[in-house]
């Protein structure tokens, strides 16, 4: 198995010292975010839960609510980030998306596009254990029309295994004639075929689309769709030809122009840093002129930028 994440088990690991370096870290006046970052960014997810809980047999104290109080903007939500477990993680997240004022369509789109069927169900089921809410329910009430279809048809997390051969051609040539070759566009076949598809399957059927209709399946659904539908069936086709190049496009989005999408940025560091960060850097310096990197060296700064940078674990010249 080679890596492909930059944040792996410390060898070392002892949870009781790490403890009480970050006590330490915080204690009496001032804090040393230095200590703080170098060490939460070398211990896996796994590990960070067993400080968390070592720290509180220590000193009777939590500590995410220490770092919390010690820490603060975009420096503290993403240490914040990296202390929950990863299920977890994205299930506060499309909490926060669909509760907060008005609903964040893009994380709803980001994490139903790009986790596995088995990460869905599990997400599924810890969300209705943490909030005694069915996630669907909540999606469908801060959701509608074609766009509420597809991620219902994602929530599903029963995505078809392998090849279908026979299937190939005959999902092509529906997803032609659903757009291209008629006036106006049938989006119900293009939220079955791509909503219920294998990711290699859907990679042959775009395959065979391109030489049916000359088009990319991308510039179709550019012209036949709009809106939120259009992010949703635009995150899974780039899903099902590259879940790391997805989010290696999402991270430049994040950061090109003005301004910069510290949530998202934050979202994707977090949560990929233990599964593909490798192959999203690899990505990231094919598909732009630039590393990952240097754009986030360019793009944020302080305590911020050096734990975002660890997370990124090195530069692709």
């Amino acid at each position: 198995m080679q890596i492909i994440s930059t944040v792996k088990p410390h060898s070392g690991f002892n949870a009781n010292n790490d403890a009480e370096v970050l006590y330490k870290a915080m204690k009496g006046l001032g804090t040393d975010e230095a200590a703080i970052l170098q060490l939460l960014t070398a211990r896996s997810n796994a590990q960070r839960q067993e400080i968390k809980a070592a720290y509180k047999t220590l000193h009777g104290k939590d500590l995410v609510d220490n770092l919390k109080s010690e820490l603060g903007g975009k420096f503290e939500s993403l240490i914040v980030a990296l202390m929950i477990p990863p299920i977890m993680y994205d299930v506060k997240c499309l909490r926060d998306a669909i509760k907060g004022a008005g609903t964040d369509e893009k994380v709803l789109v980001e994490i139903l596009a790009s986790r596995s069927p088995n990460e869905v169900s599990q997400i599924k089921s810890l969300y209705k254990r943490e909030h005694n809410d069915d996630l669907e329910e909540d999606v469908c009430g801060d959701t509608g029309g074609h766009f509420q279809r597809m991620l219902v048809v994602l929530l599903q997390a029963s995505r078809q295994q392998g090849i279908q051969e026979d299937l190939i051609q005959s999902d092509a040539q529906a997803l032609f004639a659903a757009g291209e070759q008629k006036f106006g566009t049938d989006e119900g076949q293009f939220i079955t075929i791509l909503g219920n598809r294998s990711n290699a399957h859907l990679r042959k059927v775009f395959e065979e689309y391109r030489k049916l209709s000359g088009y990319e399946i991308e510039e179709s659904i550019q012209r036949e769709t709009s809106g939120t539908l259009q992010e949703v069936l635009l995150a899974v086709v780039k899903c099902a030809r590259s879940v790391p190049g997805y989010f290696a496009d999402s991270l430049y989005s994040a950061m090109k122009g003005a301004g910069t999408d510290d949530k998202t940025l934050i979202r994707i560091m977090a949560s990929r840093s233990e599964v593909d960060m490798l192959d999203i850097r690899a990505e990231f310096r094919k598909r732009f002129a630039t590393s990952l990197h240097k754009m986030i060296q360019g793009d944020t700064s302080g305590d911020y930028r050096k734990a975002l940078l660890l997370l990124c674990g090195g530069d692709d010249a």
